[in-house]
């Protein structure tokens, strides 16, 4: 062998043990790292190179979007405005949780919750300024929205308005969220804090091997935070972060004359058959951290069309969802103490006109007639 091919073949090996030597430390560092790539993801160009965005991450049409759906929590959260920097001392913190009514589907920015809230300059009693932030998350799940809000607690909220739904209840689709799945560990932990009925070893959990922790391995989630960091231009630019379409269909309201819900047929809706422990959960994680909680039963469309004897709309037969509410009421009044979590059933506060394309998605009016109850709550318990 010449000199030549020798120095090139060392260098060549050189490179390999390198290689690997890097996707192991990468792999030792991170693994497994609630779905990838944790430390990197606190790495960003949000609130530093363009603004934070002003709800997480989600969408499926990143191209009209400027948007993505991910799994990492840690570069979700360091995309947003929450993380823009440390909390100003004179603000009062509001962090909104919930479904994609929360996160504002077909809304613009300004338009949800968050948006509207912020608009009305409201200020405490002893001068903070609220400031919202929407942590809403598309998909309705207890169980996701209790991993993210254990990951916001970090953010010194002052108070969180918990926003639920029925079909948000069910025990046996706790463990069903892609985001759920793909954070094992963190959801483990939550299982195992909190005494979650939900099982640890659930086969729907995604379990990454040690090769998964590696570059190779974790090749989806480096080319997903790479492209979640190019889109923050076009989102810094535009304010875009989903598609409006010119036209949608709108949420039925001539429905099917079924009684049935999540194949459970009246008269009675078990209790056991909802996820009240994760609700609790939440409650806790609030409590111990002294920050109040008002949770909020989210409006839904009470439709006028056919078979709305039998069905509310789409999602609800009537014997269902009237004593998921009864066990609402009797849940919270029992397992809560007062003063530390409020509640407002706001189920039939929107007329059906101000729905879009669900049940449970609000028009702009239907979103400032619940947030103008949510902040009449407020201001009567907590602001002052």
């Amino acid at each position: 062998m010449t000199l030549e091919r020798h120095s090139v073949l060392r260098i060549v090996v050189k490179a390999l043990v390198l290689f690997v030597a890097l996707n192991v430390a990468f792999a030792l560092v991170d693994f497994p790292a609630n779905g990838g790539v944790a430390a990197l993801g606190r790495l960003s160009l949000y609130n530093t190179l363009w603004p934070g965005r002003a709800r997480l991450p989600y969408g499926d049409d990143p191209g009209r979007a400027y948007n993505l759906s991910l799994y990492s929590l840690e570069a979700m959260f360091a995309s947003h405005e929450l993380s823009r920097g440390a909390k100003p001392a004179d603000e009062f913190r509001v962090l909104l949780i919930g479904d994609s009514s929360t996160w504002g589907w077909l809304l613009r920015n300004e338009d949800t919750l968050a948006g509207l809230i912020n608009a009305m300059g409201l200020t405490t009693e002893d001068g903070r300024a609220v400031r919202a932030y929407n942590l809403g998350y598309p998909i309705m799940s207890l169980t996701k929205d209790l991993l993210l809000l254990s990951h916001a607690m970090r953010y010194q909220p002052d108070l969180i308005v918990w926003l639920v739904t029925l079909e948000s209840f069910p025990a046996d689709k706790q463990l069903d969220h892609p985001i759920v799945r793909h954070n094992a560990p963190a959801v483990r932990a939550l299982i195992a804090d909190y005494q979650l009925r939900a099982d640890p070893n659930d086969s729907s959990f995604v379990n990454p091997s040690f090769l998964d922790g590696t570059f190779i391995g974790q090749r989806r989630a480096l080319a997903d935070w790479l492209r979640l960091q190019a889109y923050g231009a076009l989102w810094g630019a535009t304010g875009i972060d989903q598609y409006y379409p010119d036209t949608y269909e709108p949420a039925q309201r001539d429905l099917e004359a079924d009684a049935s819900f999540k194949g459970m047929a009246p008269p009675l809706l078990p209790e056991e058959a909802l996820a009240f422990d994760v609700l609790d959960a939440g409650v806790r994680m609030a409590a111990e951290a002294g920050v109040p909680m008002l949770i909020v039963n989210e409006p839904i469309l009470i439709s006028q069309g056919r078979n709305s004897h039998i069905r509310y709309n789409f999602f609800y037969p009537r014997w269902a969802y009237d004593q998921y509410r009864e066990l609402m009421r009797k849940h919270l009044h029992l397992a809560t103490t007062p003063g530390d979590v409020y509640y407002l059933d706001a189920w039939d506060l929107v007329p059906q006109g101000e729905f879009t394309n669900s049940a449970v998605h609000l028009t702009p009016r239907g979103s400032t007639i619940l947030v103008e109850q949510i902040v009449a709550v407020l201001r009567k318990q907590m602001l002052g």
